[in-house]
């Protein structure tokens, strides 16, 4: 009896730690993932494109999945973030609902789909929907043409690119800053990396970001 007690009691410690949350500065990998200390995170209940991917509108195809993750940035900026752990996928990421500046801040997930960047990933939940539905009507994001759903991506779906060639967006992700700080300059002839514009050729050791000042 005292064996099962022991081992229920080890248990529990061992889920509660595996629950930790997890607050820090964060790297952005993709349009739902980012790092923080180390660690991989994927955003609870969304699923954005994947980097390579490519959508269409009515001037012809852009990268969208290079956008989402413009976009993800863009909306963190420099905020720290604080992500509450759900799960833990079958990648060994952790599985969180990632908060802009702290408990009380944004819902990260909840905007990136609310502005048209990620679908609510249905398969695991359905926390987001109406915020993609929001997404639908207004044809923000992702919605101002077609693409292929990110999980039918992965598994080979592709937008049929007979008729259009494939060309790069100018537009400037339209995301919300959370804490007031507003400079984006689109580096043209660079690329964004944290708050700076460099060349193509450097390389970017910080996530892509909104450049201030660009050269």
């Amino acid at each position: 009896m005292m064996r099962l007690i022991i081992a229920i009691l080890a248990a529990t410690l061992i889920s509660a730690a595996a629950l930790a949350d997890i607050t820090g500065k964060p790297r952005i990998i993709d349009g739902d993932t980012i790092e923080i200390a180390g660690q991989r995170i994927r955003i609870h209940g969304i699923d954005a494109p994947e980097a390579k991917q490519i959508c269409r509108d009515q001037r012809g195809e852009w990268r969208c999945g290079f956008e989402a993750t413009n976009a993800l940035a863009f909306f963190i900026t420099k905020n720290w973030v604080k992500c509450v752990q759900r799960d833990i996928d079958r990648y060994g990421r952790v599985v969180a609902i990632c908060y802009a500046g702290g408990i009380g801040g944004p819902d990260i997930g909840e905007r990136i789909v609310r502005e048209g960047w990620a679908l609510a990933y249905r398969r695991f939940s359905t926390d987001y929907v109406d915020e993609e539905d929001e997404a639908r009507a207004n044809r923000r994001g992702l919605w101002r043409g077609s693409f292929i759903k990110p999980w039918e991506w992965r598994r080979g779906s592709r937008l049929d690119t007979a008729l259009v060639k494939p060309g790069r967006s100018t537009d400037t992700p339209k995301m919300s800053v959370p804490t007031g700080a507003a400079c984006c300059k689109i580096c043209r002839k660079g690329k964004a990396c944290g708050n700076s514009c460099i060349a193509r050729t450097k390389t970017c050791h910080r996530p892509l970001g909104c450049a201030c000042d660009g050269r």
